[in-house]
């Protein structure tokens, strides 16, 4: 006769650790439901002040509008899980768009050659952030704050208050920014490939976890054998190419570029990441949240318009939504990390 044993409950180090990570993506899970459902109101409210808001021509716009600030909290995503910054990314794109508009002016130059140029120049500024970061071991604010006003001045000293105008760029660029397939503008669908690419590679590859890993804790990473500074290096790369094909996205959208597009839009982008649920410590949050933290700070953006509001109020709500953000994130965590030692001890006292 054969009999069967039921297996023991799980015991030893694992368990208290899958119920750590449970308990961590339950908490962040419902704060990207909950920004979604703030989303969701402020929408209903604003059509119910006005109908045309949500025209078909509105939702277009209000998804032209979020594309690009989308597309930069998903590469901020990347560098903050690791517990660290970009804020280069706003002078990435002015620089990006200037530099593909000067290449593209009064020539016929393809989609696909300005992207790469675009995000050739995004990756070298990364590059050099992220070696800087990584290798030369210097506080991320300060390199990429340095990197900011560096790229700024470059982008200045090459313009000269030149500007690039629509009439000059070819029309298969500008139709991609104007285009779409079956009436969705082009800009929202390559926003949303990039973000589930990001997304999956994030959750599925062991290189994506591992920055979780690093942005978790840096010293159990090392003793893992996590290699740091590549993934560091890696996720900076990552950042600037998607702030220099966000610069290539910008010329065909508007076609008028000048030296300073995209100018202050560092804390905006950080802002989304953090609201959107990315925890500024690291460690934790997706790209999934960062983007609708993105899409709430345009919506907001855009009912501050519609309801003819004075645009000061943008600026003072995104600050008040971002130290929101980061004091949710740090009560968070403080009482996770009680929960998890008095489950730690329960579990010593049970063994």
């Amino acid at each position: 006769m054969t009999t069967t044993v039921a297996s023991p409950p799980d015991s030893g180090p694992k368990a208290p650790a899958r119920s750590a990570a449970s308990l961590v993506d339950t908490v962040f899970r419902a704060r990207e439901i909950s920004i979604a459902g703030a989303l969701i109101l402020l929408i209903l409210g604003t059509c119910l002040a006005n109908p045309r808001f949500l025209s078909d021509q509105g939702i277009k716009d209000l998804l032209l509008n979020s594309s690009i600030l989308v597309l930069l909290a998903v590469g901020q995503s990347a560098v903050v899980i690791t517990r660290n910054i970009d804020l280069s990314v706003g002078s990435v794109v002015g620089l990006s768009a200037f530099a593909c508009g000067k290449f593209v002016a009064g020539t016929d130059h393809g989609v696909l050659t300005v992207m790469l140029l675009g995000i050739a120049i995004g990756v070298v500024c990364g590059l050099v952030s992220g070696a800087l970061v990584s290798f030369g071991k210097v506080p991320a604010l300060v390199v990429t704050l340095g990197m900011l006003y560096i790229i700024q001045g470059v982008d200045y000293w090459w313009a000269q208050g030149d500007q690039i105008g629509a009439a000059e760029v070819p029309d298969q660029i500008l139709g991609l920014g104007s285009g779409g397939l079956l009436g969705v503008p082009y800009l929202p669908l390559i926003t949303v490939v990039l973000l589930a690419a990001t997304a999956y590679f994030l959750r599925s590859y062991r290189s994506g976890r591992e920055l979780y890993a690093i942005g978790s804790s840096p010293e159990a990473a090392v003793l893992a054998g996590v290699p740091i500074r590549r993934r560091i290096l890696a996720a900076y790369a990552f950042s600037g190419a998607v702030a220099g094909f966000a610069g290539t996205l910008w010329l065909a959208r508007f076609g008028t570029v000048v030296a300073d597009n995209a100018h202050g839009w560092e804390l905006t982008v950080v802002s989304a990441v953090v609201v959107g649920g990315v925890a500024i410590t690291g460690g934790t949050g997706t790209v999934w949240g960062a983007a609708l933290g993105a899409l709430l700070l345009t919506t907001i953006g855009s009912v501050l318009v519609v309801l003819k509001v004075d645009s000061f109020w943008q600026g003072a709500i995104t600050g008040a939504l971002l130290l929101l953000a980061i004091s949710i994130d740090r009560i968070v965590n403080l009482r996770m990390t009680a929960a998890l030692r008095k489950r730690s001890a329960r579990h010593g006292n049970g063994a």
